[in-house]
């Protein structure tokens, strides 16, 4: 098992990381597959937040909708995980990875089921956003997306 692997303790995992992990997400618990936790970080101009994924937890797929702008970044700050937009292969993230997430793409993200992952999630600012929360990522579809 590497450094950053599953069995590693959230503790563990929070002494490598520069932002605090926060509190458990329960939130946003339904559109998870396992447990997070969510430490906003900014609060005022771009809402900015750090997210903790327990190795194999991911969101559900998810569109940020947006009239004009608006959209999402990651930044990975701790672990291994994914991201990956509808209908393309998934993108491994690793310790100072970025993401950009334009307004209206289908995707998701979490942990690699070996790894603890931690990303900042920063929310690009825009006209009209919101966020739709849809279908879980199957097994099936995390499965295949890790054995690549």
């Amino acid at each position: 098992m590497t450094e950053q692997g599953a069995t590693r303790t959230l503790a563990e995992h929070a002494e490598s990381l520069m932002f605090p992990v926060g509190q458990p997400n329960d939130a946003y618990a339904q559109y998870f597959s396992g447990h997070s936790w969510l430490a906003p970080i900014s609060t005022e101009q771009v809402f900015m937040a750090n997210v903790t994924f327990e190795p194999g937890c991911r969101n559900n797929w998810h569109i940020h909708h947006a009239g004009q702008g608006g959209g999402q970044i990651l930044v990975c700050v701790g672990g291994r995980g994914y991201c990956q937009f509808w209908g393309e292969d998934a993108i491994e993230m690793k310790p100072g990875d970025v993401v950009n997430i334009p307004a209206g793409v289908k995707h998701w993200h979490g942990a690699a089921p070996d790894s603890w992952f931690s990303h900042l999630a920063v929310e690009v600012p825009g006209v009209g956003t919101s966020s739709e929360w849809l279908e879980p990522v199957s097994d099936e579809q995390y499965s295949s997306m890790s054995a690549s």
